[in-house]
């Protein structure tokens, strides 16, 4: 029993600073922003800083405290409501469109909101009376918020980068240039282990590890490049239906789109917004905001493909990564193996395998230690607002 309870100790010194540190980033993240840069919603998929702040409080208001603490009671009733996020066995909620319309609760309530909570939760663990289920539900909610402090990154951008006068955040989140050769790293045909295995935490769509056949393939030690997709957009690529997937043809017809995200010719010369404002596009940087679809068509522009999820993983140790989420060819469905929780936390991932694509490795709004190579980031094809850039692969 002394063991079972030394250890029991040592996690929750350690989750506590964990916990700690992830409201801490949370809020340094907002710290850039005015007032009013915490309420707009620009499209349906970016969602308003505010709702960051408050929805990561509600989940460990409403899996851990609500849960676990007998006779807690709410901060405020309404906040479950407005607060949800897509989870059904956790009771309504307001539509994620909405969201941008809430001006109330203030923000200044949604602080002292993520105040009580924070307090509630870090005396809990301190009390050393939280179960090794209960320090699971922390460790899933410290793990839970560090994906919400990348999207909340993305959406700031958005939020920004759609003002008129393109507004400074900061220095930081900026990419930097692949000084290597491009290069072709070639991988022999054979089974390989996919998937997570070992202790840590993993999500549950990582799991479980399962043996894959790979033929023999090529992929690339970089990125794609700024000046290697000017050179796309050049060629008339976004006028090549060719080159397209018929959505992806649909989609960029629809948005009129001719570049990536955040791109605007001007003056005869490209522009792009960044963190630090407006500048010429850097031809040497990763090239950023790429949906599926548009990675997709350079790589056929290109005469190459985009790597499995597989082949990524496989082949991870051999390049660097971490600048940019990287889109594969493979659409997000269940390993062999995978088993859906029950309750809400089963509604986590089970419920997105379907229309989603998965990009793998990490970019620089990823936090730290959040990031390995079985981890399985997925998002829409149409997706450009993420940090995501395009690794080419070939067949052998």
């Amino acid at each position: 029993m002394s063991v079972n309870l030394s250890q029991s100790e040592t996690r929750s010194g350690i989750l506590l600073k964990q916990f700690k540190n992830c409201r801490q980033q949370t809020e340094r993240i907002c710290a850039p922003l005015e007032l009013e840069d915490h309420v707009p919603q620009p499209m349906v998929d970016v969602s308003p800083p505010k709702w960051h702040l408050a929805h990561t409080t509600w989940f460990f208001e409403q899996f851990l405290l609500s849960t676990f603490i007998p006779g807690y009671s709410p901060y405020d009733p309404d906040f479950a409501y407005l607060f949800n996020s897509y989870y059904n066995n956790a009771g309504d909620r307001v539509l994620r469109p909405n969201r941008g319309l809430m001006s109330r609760p203030p923000v200044r309530e949604v602080l002292a909101y993520r105040k009580h909570v924070t307090d509630q939760v870090m005396t809990f663990i301190a009390s050393g009376e939280a179960s090794q289920e209960a320090l699971d539900i922390v460790l899933l909610g410290i793990n839970h918020e560090q994906q919400h402090q990348e999207l909340l990154v993305y959406d700031i951008k958005y939020i920004l980068g759609h003002q008129p006068t393109f507004p400074v955040y900061g220095n930081a989140y900026q990419l930097t240039a692949e000084n290597q050769q491009q290069q072709w790293i070639s991988m022999k045909e054979g089974i390989y282990d996919i998937g997570f295995s070992g202790k840590g935490f993993c999500y549950d769509n990582e799991q479980k590890q399962h043996r894959v056949f790979l033929e023999p393939y090529q992929v690339s030690n970089k990125l794609v490049t700024n000046g290697e997709y000017l050179q796309f957009i050049n060629s008339g690529a976004y006028q090549d239906f060719n080159l397209w997937h018929a959505d992806g043809w649909d989609f960029i017809q629809s948005q009129e789109l001719k570049a990536p995200l955040y791109w605007h010719h001007t003056a005869g010369k490209w522009k792009q917004y960044t963190f630090n404002g407006f500048a010429p596009v850097n031809p040497e940087l990763p090239v950023q905001h790429i949906s599926f679809y548009e990675a997709s068509a350079y790589a056929a522009w290109k005469g190459t493909r985009l790597p499995t999820e597989f082949e990524w993983e496989a082949a991870s140790d051999h390049f660097s990564w971490g600048q940019l989420w990287e889109w594969t060819g493979s659409a997000y469905l269940p390993y062999p193996g995978f088993k859906k929780a029950p309750g809400a936390l089963g509604e986590y991932n089970g419920k997105f395998m379907v229309n989603q694509h998965v990009l793998k490795g990490a970019s620089i709004t990823t936090p730290e230690g959040h990031s390995r190579n079985t981890y399985r980031n997925f998002f829409a094809p149409p997706s450009r607002w993420i940090f995501s850039g395009i690794r080419l692969a070939r067949t052998l």
